[in-house]
């Protein structure tokens, strides 16, 4: 896929994530799909797979996970968001690495940015 088309799929997946449509959010996500999360947190790791995924967002959810995007940069299979990301009422921005395959899929997610929010919110 061109790096527009995947700027394009990552839009509409941040959009039903706002909209809290999870299965459409995940439409375009690989099955295998590695998602880690920074930090010292009792999240902090790498999920793999799309029910491991579900299961880090409905813990995100818990405490009000938002994210609010707002530039969209993609360059080949890459597209990086930079976002502001709220959680139990604090706000930090970050930016989300998104790496899609031939196929349009999303294959790995990382979130640069300081993760002193999640440390907090998320205690080990």
């Amino acid at each position: 896929m061109s790096a527009q088309a995947n700027k394009e799929t990552a839009e509409a997946a941040y959009r039903a994530f706002a909209s809290g449509d999870a299965a459409a959010a995940m439409e375009n996500m690989d099955d295998g799909v590695v998602w880690t999360a920074r930090g010292d947190s009792s999240l902090s790791g790498t999920y793999t797979g799309k029910e491991e995924v579900a299961g880090l967002w409905a813990k995100l959810g818990e405490k009000g996970l938002k994210t609010e995007p707002h530039d969209f940069i993609a360059d080949g299979d890459k597209v990086v968001v930079l976002t502001k990301v709220i959680l139990d009422g604090q706000d930090a921005e970050a930016a989300d690495v998104l790496t899609y395959n031939e196929e349009g899929k999303l294959i790995a997610f990382e979130q640069l940015g300081d993760p002193a929010i999640a440390n907090s919110v998320f205690p080990r």
